[in-house]
């Protein structure tokens, strides 16, 4: 299935701005500085000296983002005239990177361990295929110099250590093994099971390459969508003992 994420989804095709897009050396550092560039993450608009505190948070297809920048300016914007999104947005970016240059790369969202607020934070990198190395790498492009002196991180965002980050998928069964209690995973105070499970589907989708979708709307979860059932917990088991493999054929998404 390596072929498979090669290719575009819908959301990661750059479309008209291709060319240009050619012109970004390939290798992961110039990529991920490029990414940085041109995108600001709302959450983190402030550390970079933009107060808009209406900066969007919603993912953008790459081609779409690509639209909004300057033509004459595509390299270091400045942070005040970037386009804003989330972590998701930086993933989907490095991945329609990568997938141009026929390298195997897809979006994963689960948890990671190294920002401030939950021991495993909602959060969403990039997986990419380490040719003749036989493995899958990961890297988050949101960490760039600024970020990572402010949470001192020591290792290289462009190949993440064991452990930095858990796909949905890894982190559910952590859960159900009880190795790691349920409210340790989350966004802010929205937190537990419940979460653990929206973001196995997000995850289930992205390997889908279906990077967001009109069900992704988990703030809007009702306290009873918040109970987990023994019919789910089994379903989500079965979701997770695929999704959490390195190297997995993707299911197909039903519905």
């Amino acid at each position: 299935m390596t072929d498979y994420y090669r290719t575009h989804s819908d959301l990661s095709d750059p479309g008209p701005s291709r060319e240009k897009l050619a012109m970004i050396p390939p290798d992961l550092p110039t990529m991920c500085a490029f990414i940085q560039g041109i995108v600001i993450h709302a959450d983190w608009a402030a550390a970079y000296g933009v107060k808009d505190a209406a900066l969007s948070r919603q993912t953008l297809p790459v081609e779409q983002r690509l639209a909004l920048l300057d033509p004459e300016r595509w390299i270091d914007v400045p942070p005040e005239r970037r386009t804003s999104g989330t972590c998701r947005d930086y993933a989907l970016m490095l991945c329609s990177l990568l997938r141009e240059r026929g390298v195997a790369a897809r979006v994963r969202c689960g948890f990671a361990t190294y920002f401030r607020g939950n021991p495993f934070e909602d959060h969403w990198v990039c997986e990419y295929r380490v040719e003749g190395e036989d493995r899958w790498a990961l890297a988050d492009a949101q960490l760039d110099p600024m970020i990572r002196d402010h949470l001192l991180i020591p290792f290289d965002p462009r190949d993440l250590p064991a452990g930095a980050f858990l796909n949905a998928g890894e982190a559910w069964t952590a859960w159900r093994e009880g190795r790691a209690d349920a409210d340790a995973f989350g966004h802010g105070p929205a937190r537990g099971a419940w979460f653990l499970r929206v973001n196995l589907m997000r995850d289930l989708l992205a390997v889908n390459k279906r990077e967001i979708s009109d069900w992704d709307a988990w703030r809007m979860f009702s306290p009873k969508c918040k109970l987990l059932d023994a019919e789910t917990l089994a379903s989500c088991d079965r979701i997770a003992a695929t999704t959490r493999r390195v190297g997995f054929s993707p299911p197909p998404v039903r519905g």
